[in-house]
């Protein structure tokens, strides 16, 4: 594997505080080189593992000659539906360059892998999640060779690590806020978007396909594409557009919709996986040191309180109008369970006022979850009991409906091997 790492960008002082501020997002980064850490080893993400079976001739990926290249061969190896593609013009790529409104990034994911693709780009942008190193970020050649390689880009942590990844290497969907035109504003900004944000304030530089009622958002906006001088606000044209023709050409790309429950899903799953990272390193870094004082545990315990709000929408701003797709990943995603025996799954979708049915993140069948500390991981199941069986009424799950509380109790229960034995008693 070609190893493209620049040290200017990896090196952090092992001195570093591991936990300095009130919220996740004031770290500016959490010590790469830490022993408990070691982000610079041999990593076992998936493309990781998809370059072994390559280097041993278990696998191999196919050259499309219409400009797509290694892209259709990527997605299958890595089982990423191509309904799950979004599109972005924002110039917030390394291949800045050849994005516009006219030739927007394409983006494919799954839980653990996303796949970006750029018209006439010279490489395939890849995010890969190691369970427990966290976010590893790879491209692929554009350019067809006899034995294509994947080449870790450490040097993208300058963008992929910093307070809006919480501190560790991590993923990011941006917003480009437009300007006001109020006086004394020079130019407007970009921000994180997760669930807990509005839409009416997501999807600045973004192509949106799909209808979400009459509430304005900054999707659909083609001025919108430097986060450092964006243009003005969109016009109604741009709301609820259910097809792209008219503003590129659609035919350049593997699907011609930027679905708007695909989204939403990335952005949900985007910052649940910095967390689970997040709150992972922190656990791991201070075992290691042997800090077991009542500040490190009470930081712990705040992240770990943080993390499960995340994982309940205790803070998700609630949708005022029903939210549609156009593509078919509303109900693959769904399909990919698991299901209890009632036939529910956590990756059920809601989309009239919330975007889940059920209030519990998927994201507890990752890896990345079940290769928390021991420790951490048995507080965050203590904690979810206590919630959803009822014993917490505490103001930040008071939106939590009894029957919702009971329906996310009883799909954990019988889909999450490994639960402690107090699941088993009947809530």
């Amino acid at each position: 594997m070609r190893n493209l790492r620049r040290k200017a960008f990896i090196f952090v002082s092992a001195a570093v505080v591991w936990a300095q501020g009130e919220r996740l997002e004031d770290t500016f980064y959490v010590p790469l080189d830490h022993p408990a850490i070691r982000y610079a080893q041999q990593a076992g993400d998936p493309v990781a593992r998809l370059e072994k079976r390559m280097e041993s001739g278990q696998a191999k990926l196919d050259f499309a000659a219409n400009g797509s290249g290694y892209l259709a061969s990527v997605l299958h190896e890595f089982g990423i539906n191509t309904d799950s593609q979004v599109l972005v013009f924002s110039k917030t790529s390394i291949q800045l360059s050849h994005i516009s409104p006219r030739t927007p990034r394409a983006i494919y994911f799954n839980d653990e892998v996303a796949v970006g693709y750029v018209q006439n780009g010279d490489v395939l942008e890849l995010t890969s999640l190691d369970p427990k190193l966290g976010v590893i970020l790879y491209t692929l050649d554009a350019e067809k060779s006899d034995r294509p390689e994947f080449s870790r880009r450490d040097d993208c942590l300058k963008c992929h690590q910093g307070p809006v990844t919480l501190g560790v290497p991590g993923l990011m969907v941006s917003s480009v806020h437009p300007q006001s035109n109020e006086p004394g504003e020079g130019h407007g900004s970009a921000y994180a978007t997760d669930d807990r944000i509005p839409l009416k304030e997501r999807w600045g530089g973004w192509y949106v396909t799909g209808t979400d009622g009459p509430e304005p958002n900054y999707g659909n906006n083609p001025a919108l594409t430097n986060p450092l001088q964006p243009g003005g606000p969109a016009g109604p044209v741009s709301q609820n557009l259910t097809s792209l023709t008219g503003l590129f050409d659609t035919s350049r790309y593997l699907a011609p919709t930027s679905d708007i429950v695909a989204l939403m899903t990335l952005e949900h799953q985007t910052r649940m996986t910095n967390l689970l990272i997040r709150v992972g390193w922190d656990a791991r870094i201070a075992e290691h040191d042997g800090k077991n004082d009542a500040a490190t545990r009470q930081q712990l315990d705040s992240e770990i309180e943080e993390m499960v709000g995340y994982m309940l929408f205790a803070d998700e701003a609630p949708l005022h109008a029903p939210v549609t797709g156009v593509s078919t990943f509303t109900k693959t995603f769904a399909q990919r369970g698991p299901r209890d025996r009632q036939g529910r799954s956590l990756r059920d979708f809601d989309l009239r006022t919330r975007l889940f049915r059920y209030p519990l993140s998927y994201m507890i069948y990752s890896a990345a979850f079940d290769n928390l500390p021991d420790t951490v991981r048995q507080r965050v199941y203590q904690r979810l009991h206590d919630v959803l069986t009822g014993k917490d009424q505490s103001k930040p799950y008071a939106r939590l409906s009894a029957e919702d509380r009971r329906a996310a109790f009883e799909i954990l229960r019988e889909t999450k091997p490994g639960l402690p034995a107090s699941w088993a008693a009947a809530n």
